[in-house]
């Protein structure tokens, strides 16, 4: 059985990433909402309680029991958690004077408590809470302090119950890293078997056990979990999984030929269904964002139903879905606000009749690259960025046509073409180019012009919740604006988005 640590989530925006930290040392670990605890059996070498928006001294705060945990196994609590394993066990926690937001040392280290082993002195950590830990129950003794904060860090003296007000698991605390493996390797006993290679090995067989000879479909994008998602049904089940590329005609230029190349070169059976006349003339005439989505939805599950029915005793659906997609159906106040829907197969099982099976449920998007590259995938596939479901028609702003896509698709190329030449594509999380629904004078040789606009977009991030614009050199972007004006008849105008997500999105629709 696999060991693992459990998370216990308050609803914290860091909660993701404790356990990607805890990933990182190869220990397997889950996020579950604090008010929906799992059962506490003998794989669960230890809990981590999260931060939370909220205050320990809030009505409505969450309160989760710990009858099961605490003192009974090894307990981390952290900012929020430590918080309130401190004011609900009979200590005392108050509005700090100031807020203590930001990078902070520790002026005080217990280098002899089990949790802070190999830590130095003024190791650099992250505060970010609005509340201060005064009093401490009786038993619990400080091993770290801060020059503003006293409490920083404290274990339970008969227990092994650890409580910290700073976050490790940020980048900005510089030993984080250590503190999480010495609770979860030395204080919980974990034994860091939980690699890219053990991953596959466990997840093929249990795939050949959950399915047989059954018959499984899944429905492939040309994008990074879709594809290690096949490979892994690949291994298991062989001739047994089908899978249906579909040519919606909003993809890149080239891209339906280029993968299906690449993946028959891999010996998945793949069929590729050009379908670009039938989302087209579904889409004419459309310009809402969300209809357009809808609709690019519905045709796929329509194209894809009639493509899977032509295979013969069918089972099983397939779906690339990944854990953060699993988090956010679960999340501690329910699913979070819908801010646009986006186009996956999930009508599907409804309407075929069929089981669905998701190889890389629990799975972050940055370990599903590691499991592809265990299972030797070509670089330049799991390389790929993102892209989304809808392609080109949510970043067609307007109504779409073939000649807009055909367009935009020359714009595209050109950019991300250019990013690769210039090996900066792989310093980017994701890039492409918005078609605007403006027109802009402009002045080709002795006419003038009156054409369209075109907005480049590259930006940094882990894993799309959070993003950055990518700071690209000045000396590229006017290589690029030039090109895409000199070459693509019909745009005399392009521009650069400089948006960070939060408060833009990635796409613009």
């Amino acid at each position: 059985m696999q060991e693992k640590i459990i998370i216990l989530d308050f609803g914290s925006q860091y909660t993701q990433l404790i356990a990607r930290r805890v990933r990182e040392i190869n220990v397997y670990c889950e996020i579950h909402p604090f008010n929906n605890c799992p059962e506490m059996d003998e794989t669960v070498k230890g809990v981590i309680l999260s931060g939370s928006p909220y205050s320990v001294r809030d009505d409505d705060a969450p309160k989760p029991d710990l009858t099961a945990i605490k003192g009974k196994m090894p307990l981390l609590g952290v900012c929020y958690g430590a918080q309130y394993l401190s004011q609900f066990y009979g200590g005392e926690v108050q509005p700090s004077k100031t807020r203590e937001y930001g990078r902070a040392n520790l002026h005080y280290v217990d280098t002899t408590s089990e949790l802070l082993t190999n830590v130095s002195d003024h190791s650099q950590v992250w505060m970010s809470h609005g509340d201060t830990i005064v009093n401490l129950p009786e038993g619990y003794k400080i091993i770290a302090s801060t020059k503003d904060v006293k409490v920083a860090a404290y274990k339970v003296e008969s227990e092994q119950t650890y409580g910290m007000q700073f976050h490790p698991e940020v980048y900005h605390s510089t030993e984080g890293t250590q503190i999480l493996k010495n609770f979860v390797v030395g204080v919980c006993g974990c034994t860091q078997d939980w690699t890219p290679d053990s991953f596959v090995e466990t997840t093929v067989q249990e795939l050949k056990d959950k399915l047989g000879n059954d018959k499984v479909v899944l429905g492939l994008s040309g994008g990074v979990d879709s594809t290690v998602a096949g490979v892994l049904l690949h291994k298991a089940i062989g001739k047994n999984l089908t899978c249906i590329f579909v040519d919606n005609g909003l993809l890149r230029k080239n891209e339906f030929e280029a993968v299906l190349d690449s993946y028959k070169h891999m010996g998945l059976n793949v069929i590729g269904v050009d379908a670009k006349k039938e989302f087209l003339s579904e889409l004419d005439g459309v310009s809402d964002p969300e209809t357009k989505r809808k609709i690019i939805g519905r045709v796929f599950i329509e194209v894809f139903d009639a493509e899977a029915h032509k295979i013969q005793d069918v089972k099983w659906l397939a779906q690339g879905t990944i854990y953060p997609d699993v988090i956010e159906s679960v999340s501690v106040n329910g699913p979070s606000a819908t801010i646009k829907s986006h186009h996956n197969v999930g009508g599907l099982p409804e309407e075929m009749n069929l089981k669905v099976v998701e190889p890389l449920n629990l799975l972050f998007k940055d370990e599903v690259r590691r499991v592809g590259r265990a299972m030797g995938i070509d670089e330049n596939l799991l390389g790929r960025h993102p892209f989304p479901g809808p392609g080109l028609a949510i970043r067609i702003l307007g109504d779409i046509t073939a000649e807009k896509v055909a367009l935009l698709q020359e714009v595209d190329h050109i950019f991300i073409q250019g990013l690769k030449d210039n090996n900066l594509y792989d310093q980017v999380w994701q890039a492409g180019a918005m078609l605007l629904p403006v027109q802009s004078v402009g002045v080709m040789g002795d006419e003038r012009t009156y054409e369209k606009v075109v907005a480049l977009r590259a930006v940094t991030s882990t894993d799309g919740m959070t993003a950055d614009w990518v700071h690209l050199p000045y000396d590229f972007l006017a290589k690029v604006s030039n090109d895409i004006i000199n070459k693509v008849k019909g745009v005399n105008r392009v521009v650069y988005d400089i948006s960070s997500k939060p408060p833009a999105t990635i796409e613009w629709e």
